[in-house]
């Protein structure tokens, strides 16, 4: 018997005041995998993730977490079901130190798993390590992300939605953001992906989807997309 998957979307519509801007988009995220939502810009893909979050007006025919329904439920209570949120604009407590950030993150980890723990998250992200007692707001953008994904971490989700991680990040940064994604991924965590990064998502990512103007347009294996030219030409190149 197929295991359930751990995010099931169906017919999801999503509104900014009276303008539809998700239409009938359907996926799924299976326990343990990487998927990635992938589009241009404009396209939905950020606009999905918090639809699934409870941050924009939407409405779905199906919309559940762990096997239960999550429609119509409020964010906090989302995250509190086990499903964590990186989203790209960060989001950190700028006066709060490195170590602090990560403190409020804290929750317990599910039924007897590994929990996060700073020290863990510091073999992952050196960077931080290194700057544990620094004050966020005295962070570069790149380290403010790294800061934000482990903040998630430390609240053990089951799930995360993670937005455009590698966007403008230097080079360096983006391999430690695979890393963290990797990192994610082995420890049974399954991860939503936003991106518009192909390199990128190819590298951490086992199923993809496209989304444009509100509608998926595909859905297959990440190595099927980065081998089809004309899919990448018709959805993906600027």
């Amino acid at each position: 018997m197929t295991e359930r998957p751990i995010l099931e979307v169906e017919g999801l519509a999503a509104f900014y005041g009276q303008a539809q801007v998700l239409f009938d988009v359907a996926l799924v995220l299976r326990r343990g995998e990487v998927t990635a939502l992938m589009g241009r810009n404009g396209a939905g893909k950020t606009t999905t993730l918090k639809a699934i979050m409870g941050l924009v007006s939407a409405r779905a025919r199906k919309l559940e977490f762990a096997g239960h329904s999550i429609a119509g439920l409020t964010s906090f209570r989302i995250a509190r079901r086990g499903l964590g949120f990186v989203p790209e604009d960060r989001r950190i407590f700028t006066d709060l130190t490195v170590f602090e950030n990560l403190e409020v993150g804290r929750r317990p980890a599910p039924g007897g798993a590994e929990p996060w723990t700073p020290e863990r998250l510091f073999a992952i992200f050196p960077n931080l390590a290194e700057m544990r007692g620094r004050r966020a707001s005295e962070m570069s953008g790149g380290e403010q992300q790294m800061l934000t994904i482990a903040r998630t971490l430390m609240g053990n989700p089951k799930a995360v939605l993670l937005d455009e991680p590698s966007e403008g990040l230097a080079p360096v940064i983006v391999e430690l953001m695979a890393r963290a994604v990797n990192a994610m991924k082995a420890q049974g965590v399954a991860v939503l992906l936003c991106e518009q990064n192909l390199a990128f998502a190819s590298g951490v990512s086992d199923r993809a989807y496209i989304v444009d103007r509100g509608h998926i347009r595909h859905e297959g294996s990440i190595a099927a997309l980065s081998a089809d030219e004309a899919l990448r030409d018709a959805y993906l190149s600027v």
